[in-house]
């Protein structure tokens, strides 16, 4: 006997019909499905979260030098021209007045940075383990406001390992498990599946 459901389908679309499922639930906090995909998404999830609490304190702070691109009152990057051969410092912007990209001979338009020293959180060894073992599982995230819906640079990535550690551990550290609960709603029209909300307590 298998030692996990087939849900009906291949093993390619089951898994990713799974990571799919579990990464909604811990980025929304609850997901309508059918009760027998619920009972597989909620181990895979309570296993998640049993990983970061287990390894939520397990880091070290380290302060490191990082470059920044330096940015103008309308968030736009700033630009300078500089001569290819000696680095010179040609332009301190890249366009006119008029708002016109200059053209200056042998000169090349390159972002101006900053360094800035910032603390980082450095994941001790298992918990990159864990952390690598939550990355197989999940999909990637990107938030998209309303107001902005289909404009690239308004677009957000989300990092749920963070959301995790940093959420998820320190909210259920005390908790012996036991983290989702299933709430049914009843059977679905056409094929009378249960239906239920999983969600997060």
């Amino acid at each position: 006997m298998a030692m996990y459901r087939k849900l009906g389908k291949k093993s390619s679309a089951r898994q990713a019909l799974l990571r799919n499922q579990v990464t909604m639930l811990l980025y929304n906090g609850k997901i309508k499905t059918t009760e027998t995909r619920a009972k597989e998404v909620r181990q895979i999830a309570e296993h998640l979260i049993t990983l970061a609490v287990k390894e939520k304190d397990n880091f070290e702070t380290v302060k490191v030098t990082a470059k920044v691109a330096r940015k103008d009152k309308d968030g736009m990057r700033v630009k300078q021209i500089v001569d290819k051969d000696t680095g010179a410092v040609l332009s301190e912007t890249h366009r006119d007045k008029d708002g016109k990209i200059l053209r200056i001979e042998n000169g090349v338009t390159v972002t101006v940075y900053d360094e800035v020293e910032k603390e980082i959180k450095k994941d001790l060894p298992s918990r990159l383990h864990a952390r690598r073992q939550m990355l197989k599982v999940l999909y990637p995230v990107v938030e998209v406001p309303e107001e902005a819906a289909g404009k690239k640079k308004a677009t957000k990535k989300v990092d749920l390992t963070a959301k995790l550690f940093d959420e998820y551990g320190p909210k259920y550290a005390g908790r012996p498990g036991g983290y989702t609960r299933i709430v049914k709603i009843g059977p679905r029209k056409g094929d009378a599946a249960m239906e239920v909300i999983l969600e997060l307590v």
